[in-house]
């Protein structure tokens, strides 16, 4: 609720996965449309067979055909998708190991840092503050 007491009509909400990259994303919407397709000419090869047309021959058999371009374009995403993996990197699926390895590398860094910078230090070892010059 704001200040003026009215609700808010829109409230961003972070997304809960990460976006398909772009090929990816276009291969499914192409997949998509090819499917939603070869369902709306298989319902209309059903509805002219029930009521004997002309035409429920040819629609059965474009049916047929498109039932193929449709499998083609859900392994089109498949293929896409294991692409775009294998030339950009995987994220590996239990995070928490690549976590834990980044940060053993990033506690290993700064030991050596440490152990380079220990004798540069300007503080004395006595814990005294002074400068080690006057």
């Amino acid at each position: 609720m704001g200040t003026t007491g009215r609700h808010e009509l829109w409230v961003e909400e972070p997304a809960k996965r990460r976006r398909m990259p772009d090929p990816v994303r276009t291969a499914a919407v192409r997949a998509v449309l090819i499917i939603a397709l070869t369902l709306i000419q298989a319902m209309i090869a059903l509805l002219c067979t029930l009521a004997d047309s002309w035409l429920a021959f040819p629609m059965v058999l474009s049916s047929v055909g498109s039932t193929v371009v449709a499998t083609w374009g859900v392994l089109d995403v498949w293929v896409t998708r294991q692409v775009w993996n294998q030339r950009n990197g995987v994220v590996s699926v239990p995070a928490s190991t690549a976590r834990r390895l980044r940060r053993e590398r990033r506690q290993a860094r700064r030991a050596a840092r440490t152990r380079v910078r220990a004798p540069e230090n300007i503080r004395t070892q006595s814990g005294t503050g002074q400068l080690t010059h006057p």
